[in-house]
């Protein structure tokens, strides 16, 4: 029996380990899945049959030409038939996908939300729950939730959704996973994440971290966050609570006063209220439209909009140099405001670290996020699809009761 337990262990890895493949790919040969997996051919053809009967996946032809024979079959999931609810929820606006699997996203709501300093908790679970039950009502009768995935800014406790800061928005210990799991009503548990955690992931498996194993992600919003990918995995730390890279301080002496209580953070040296403030744009608009609008001026050659850039520039070089060298990833991804504020001040980002990183660390790609502002919302679709792709036909059969 114990023989028995541990095949039926391996092969449920197994199908896992395939489904996610076709989900990262959209579509894949059998001869490349055997190569990637390093299982052999008969081995793969079962396991596609199987995720193919469970109607995960399908075979069709490649459409390839030039060659003798029969055409290759290539795997494809099946988007339009299982999918996921993602929501990424920022400080001024929240969004709502429908994502199948393959991540394709096939419909997607937006709503703006006030900035304040007061928990709106019931407020922005409501819109949630809105957006949610329209998207699956919009869904094709025969296509079925897999699970929900909710991207957060704050620090997030990953057990059970419990959001238990977010500075910038005035939440502390709010229940927010469970609030929203049963005001939804699906039937579903509902994952919530870091926002840069789950941008570093995205960008780790959809975009610009594409081959690397090793990977930083800086994320701007009003605040910056961070995540950290080592050997392929996100590091965490205990509670999920790691890599708050924007509360590292940069500026110990005279520093910038930061909304964590401290002084001197990368956050408050870097982020939007610093660059706003330098720029002498205080009373204009925030957001993603203020940073834009510091980076036309300074482009156009206004003077205080050019040095508010080169400041904040050299103090997000810093921080990096120090990510740089403490953790030796191969690419640093920048995203959300802080991908527009490096493409203004790649020069001081790039003089610091060549001056100051390590010799062997200094082959380390610098990159502004491929998924720009949808980091987040990929992030928060690939941890619903997270147990469907642990596991196949256990979370069908979780789904199904």
């Amino acid at each position: 029996m114990r023989g028995d337990t541990r095949q039926e262990e391996i092969r449920r890895r197994h199908l896992g380990a395939v489904l996610r493949q076709v989900h990262l790919a959209g579509a894949i040969s059998r001869a490349e899945l055997a190569n990637r997996l390093g299982l052999n051919r008969s081995t793969i053809l079962a396991l596609a049959t199987q995720l193919t009967a469970a109607g995960l996946v399908r075979e069709e032809a490649s459409g390839a030409t030039g060659r003798v024979g029969r055409p290759s079959l290539v795997v494809r999931p099946e988007s339009g038939r299982w999918y996921v609810l993602a929501f990424d929820v920022a400080v001024d606006r929240v969004v709502a996908a429908r994502v199948g699997l393959g991540g394709v996203v096939l419909e997607r709501r937006e709503a703006p939300r006030r900035r304040s300093r007061r928990a709106d908790l019931d407020e922005v679970v409501g819109v949630l729950v809105g957006f949610g039950r329209a998207l699956v009502d919009a869904a094709p009768r025969n296509a079925r939730c897999l699970g929900v995935g909710t991207s957060y800014c704050g620090l997030v406790r990953a057990a059970d959704g419990r959001v238990l800061l977010a500075p910038n928005m005035g939440w502390t210990d709010l229940d927010f996973g469970p609030a929203l799991s049963d005001r939804l009503g699906l039937g579903l548990p509902v994952a919530v994440g870091n926002e840069a955690h789950l941008g570093a992931r995205a960008e780790h498996e959809r975009g610009a971290g594409i081959g690397h194993q090793n990977l930083i992600y800086l994320h701007g919003d009003v605040g910056v966050g961070g995540g950290i990918i080592v050997g392929g995995r996100l590091l965490g730390g205990d509670d999920g609570y790691g890599a708050e890279l924007g509360h590292m301080i940069v500026n110990p002496f005279g520093g910038r006063s930061c909304n964590c209580g401290s002084h001197g953070c990368l956050e408050a040296e870097v982020g939007e209220a610093a660059l706003l403030e330098a720029s002498g744009r205080t009373g204009g608009p925030g957001g993603r439209d203020g940073v834009r609008a510091v980076l036309e001026a300074a482009a156009d050659g206004d003077e205080a909009a050019r040095k508010a850039l080169e400041r904040v520039g050299d103090w997000l070089g810093i921080g990096v140099v120090n990510l740089i060298n403490l953790f030796n990833p191969g690419v640093v991804v920048f995203g959300g405001t802080l991908g527009d504020i490096y493409q203004g001040a790649a020069p001081q980002v790039r003089a610091r670290v060549a001056a100051s990183v390590l010799p062997v660390s200094r082959g380390v790609e610098l990159r502004t996020a491929m998924l720009r502002y949808d980091a987040s919302l990929v992030g928060a679709a690939e941890l619903a699809f997270s147990r469907v792709l642990a596991d196949p036909l256990d979370a069908l059969a979780a789904t199904a009761r």
